[in-house]
């Protein structure tokens, strides 16, 4: 007897015609908006691994048969930029933004990533493993199957590789994915006695641990005032990176310091943020191989500033859209939140904020079996409450996921 079958959904393959798995490098533009529906379709699961998808035709022996009715099943959300590794809060300075004070001039002052920075130095590892093991429980419910975390509270060897371990073992047992990101360069530390002490320190230390228990993790760094600068960027990932690490980078989030063709000449896997990109590096990021990561929350959160997700798209990127969960600019673990802000703000369709969150980010993490329904694929699966998936976009402050399926197991 079978495992899971689903009949009678309106199936969001996320494939075009003749495509068997998601294209190898990445949806462009417009084809980022491909859902590939079967109006109404059955999927079978065995163990974890999605093993037919055809029109609904005969009943199938399962051990367990869900009648979709006709409701959306589409893939897990891929969130592929988050840091939901933290402690602390950072309500007080929310209250002095409300009051005036913007983002830069908190960090200015010590806040901002500082104040985080400080509460997870002086959190123990199993303390910082399960706060991040509550969030990435509620990010689940909210149909989030694979979930990238990022270090960059920690400023050190020490507690920079302290964060890595923790977001290991938030992940281990966690009915989903957890993808690590070594975010290394999130600030400069004012603790030490120079830039260039920093680096090298930082350096010296961190690789050794990362080459012996952290191999394969992306390496990320921050470029803005007040954080790296892009020479210091480049140094960093120069000084680190190996042919198992990829780059990413934090860019243009309120000033374009011209960290996108340093990046897209380094062959970055991604350049995150760009609500600051002025239009010849949009157009340039767009012409390359690297994915272009929007961040619609931050906006929301912070100061009504967009990224142009309709002249990226229209100029042939490859786009992906994520939380940026985190406790200063984006405070919130909700994809579908994150969908309903692309289709307002970055002016994306609701098909094409569906593929940004889940063939495109699943490419970008180098994760060839999931953003798409097919056989062979991974089972992380959502059946919505709705028979139409704009209804994604359509509404907003509610939870549009109804079953969760991860590694072909109902979760949630």
């Amino acid at each position: 007897m079978s495992g899971i079958h689903i009949r009678h959904a309106r199936v969001l393959t996320m494939l075009a015609p003749g495509e068997y798995t998601s294209p190898a490098g990445g949806r462009r533009g417009r084809e980022l908006g491909t859902l590939g529906v079967i109006s109404q379709g059955d999927v079978l699961i065995e163990g974890d691994r999605i093993t037919s998808v055809s029109p609904s035709g005969a009943a199938v022996a399962a051990t367990q048969e869900i009648d979709a009715a006709g409701r959306v099943l589409m893939p897990g959300f891929v969130d592929c930029h988050t840091h939901a590794c933290w402690t602390g809060n950072r309500i007080d300075e929310w209250e002095k933004k409300l009051a005036g004070a913007t983002y830069l001039d908190i960090l200015n002052a010590g806040g901002g990533i500082m104040s985080t920075v400080r509460a997870v130095r002086n959190a123990t590892q199993a303390e910082l493993a399960a706060e991040l093991r509550v969030r990435l429980d509620r990010m689940l419910r909210l149909g989030s199957t694979t979930i990238e975390v990022k270090s960059g509270y920690g400023l050190t060897a020490k507690y920079e590789l302290r964060m890595l371990q923790a977001i290991r073992a938030a992940g281990s047992g966690f009915e989903g994915t957890v993808i690590r990101t070594a975010l290394l360069g999130h600030a400069i530390d004012p603790d030490a006695a120079s830039a260039e002490e920093f680096f090298k320190v930082l350096m010296e230390e961190i690789w050794l641990g990362l080459s012996t228990d952290h191999r394969g993790v992306a390496i990320d760094a921050f470029c803005e005032k007040g954080a790296l600068s892009v020479e210091q960027c480049s140094k960093l990932f120069g000084g680190l990176v190996r042919s198992n690490h990829d780059i990413r980078v934090h860019a243009d989030q309120f000033t374009s310091m011209g960290m996108i063709s340093a990046a897209v000449g380094m062959g970055a896997r991604s350049v995150d943020h760009l609500e600051a990109t002025v239009p010849e590096d949009l157009a340039r990021l767009a012409a390359s191989d690297t994915f272009g990561v929007m961040l619609p929350v931050c906006g929301f959160h912070l100061d009504g500033r967009y990224a142009n997700g309709r002249g990226f798209l229209d100029a042939g990127g490859k786009l992906a859209v994520a939380t940026n969960f985190n406790p200063g600019s984006a405070p919130s673990p909700s994809m579908p939140f994150a969908i309903a802000l692309a289709v307002r703000h970055l002016r994306l369709t609701p098909a094409e904020a569906i593929g940004a969150a889940t063939v495109n980010p699943a490419v970008l993490l180098n994760l060839s079996d999931r953003g798409y329904i097919a056989p062979g694929a991974r089972a992380d699966l959502l059946l919505l409450r709705h028979t139409d998936e704009r209804a994604l976009a359509y509404e907003v402050g509610d939870n549009p996921v109804d079953k969760v399926i991860a590694g072909g197991e109902i979760v949630v």
